[in-house]
């Protein structure tokens, strides 16, 4: 056989691919970095998930509240509920009802100046997980119109509505002013 017949017999055999040390290095590298990251996100998620945060729904709880008696000729007076959320989500407060008052709101009040101030309706409050929402004077609260007289040390009832955590029922107890 002649040299160029050689030459050209062995061009056209078939050679198995063989992977070069630096060939096999560089594919085992190539592919560690991903699990790497894989595994570092999954011990992440496993410690996340046993400390018990993860996805845990929202826990509310309402504890009594106050509502005062409304002052001199006025039907109108406020209430406020502590409200806590031991969940490991965060919940809104949409509404609330009450069998015992008409036009029942939640409101804010807001500083107009000079050391004035308005109440404005709001249509949500946010119970941040881990927290909760405390009412008062000063900011969030449920403004009311009542339908007849309060007597101090009476309780009224209420059902506060969640977006996640449903209807609660609650009592308010009736307060002086002060109280």
């Amino acid at each position: 056989m002649s040299e160029s017949a050689m030459s050209d017999s062995t061009m056209s055999e078939a050679h198995p691919w063989r992977p070069t040390r630096r060939g096999l290095r560089d594919g085992v590298l190539a592919g560690l970095a991903p699990v790497a990251v894989c595994a570092l996100a999954l011990g992440g998620l496993t410690v996340w998930t046993g400390s018990g945060a993860a996805g845990s729904p929202a826990r509310v709880t309402v504890a009594r509240g106050s509502v005062f008696v409304p002052s001199g000729a006025t039907e109108e007076t406020v209430a406020f509920f502590p409200i806590a959320n031991s969940g490991g989500s965060d919940d809104r407060l949409t509404s609330v009802d009450s069998p015992v008052f008409d036009d029942v709101m939640l409101s804010r009040t807001v500083p107009t100046g000079r050391g004035a101030a308005t109440m404005r309706g709001v249509r949500s409050a946010a119970v941040p997980a881990g927290e909760g929402l405390i009412m008062s004077p000063r900011g969030l609260d449920i403004m009311v119109r009542t339908r007849g007289p309060l007597k101090v040390g009476e309780t009224v009832p209420f059902v506060l509505t969640f977006r996640h955590g449903g209807r609660i029922e609650a009592e308010a107890l009736v307060v002086g002013p002060g109280g």
